[in-house]
């Protein structure tokens, strides 16, 4: 159950990220109970390829704990993450990814490639389909909504 309380708050965030016009995903990074770091998609409005939910995340955990090593803490994120947040997630040495939905077309956590298994120094633990179902939809209904605008 205490997958599914932050996975909820991850989809909080993505509902903002929906509401705002930006692909619908969400992510908390949580340390000791406690959620240190939050992030969205906000590629759109700061016209920016590398504003990730993800990595928004990782940088507000990095400020609040005054380090650039995430250790000890867990990633919640509405969707698999794709090569670039896998990439900063190993760096920031997070020991424990947790996520919703899978993403065929740039998932780097199995669904295209999975670069945790790859020889880097550090490999996270990852568990996939936390609250699926809800991550899958607002993710369907957005591009539904893209679709039937144009």
């Amino acid at each position: 159950m205490e997958h599914e309380i932050y996975m909820l708050e991850a989809l909080k965030l993505a509902s903002e990220a929906f509401f705002d016009g930006e692909i619908p995903v969400g992510c908390v990074i949580v340390k000791n109970n406690t959620i240190i770091g939050r992030g969205r998609n906000r590629r759109e409005h700061s016209n920016s390829a590398i504003a990730h939910a993800e990595i928004e995340a990782i940088e507000d955990a990095c400020r609040r704990m005054n380090s650039w090593r995430l250790l000890d803490c867990s990633m919640y994120v509405t969707l698999e993450p794709c090569p670039m947040c896998a990439g900063a997630i190993i760096n920031a040495r997070i020991p424990k990814i947790f996520y919703g939905a899978k993403d065929e077309k740039a998932g780097a956590c199995g669904s295209v490639l999975n670069l945790f298994e790859e020889r880097f120094n550090h490999r996270p633990q990852l568990v996939g389909g936390i609250l699926r179902d809800e991550c899958s939809a607002i993710l369907t209904k957005f591009f539904k909504s893209l679709r039937t605008e144009s």
